[in-house]
């Protein structure tokens, strides 16, 4: 994740944001990538995999946790 690091780090002083709060950890960023593939085959839109993932990070910085995140898309059914 080497490149995700810095380029998170180069977002982070261009935009004048604290880098610390938005680097991914290993255990988030796998569930990020299960969430995506998850969206992904269960729409057959593959689009849906980085708007989830957005809408995801959204409601992270609104003070959501990943955990329930996951366990409300997984959950969900239309």
């Amino acid at each position: 994740m080497a490149w995700l690091e810095d380029v998170t780090r180069h977002v982070a002083a261009r935009v004048g944001v604290d880098a610390a709060t938005l680097i991914v950890s290993d255990d988030d960023a796998q569930t990020l990538l299960d969430l995506a593939g998850y969206a992904a085959h269960e729409t057959g839109e593959r689009t849906n995999a980085p708007l989830l993932c957005h809408v995801l990070g959204r409601a992270v910085a609104s003070g959501a946790s990943l955990a329930d995140l996951d366990a409300a898309v997984r959950e969900y059914r239309p």
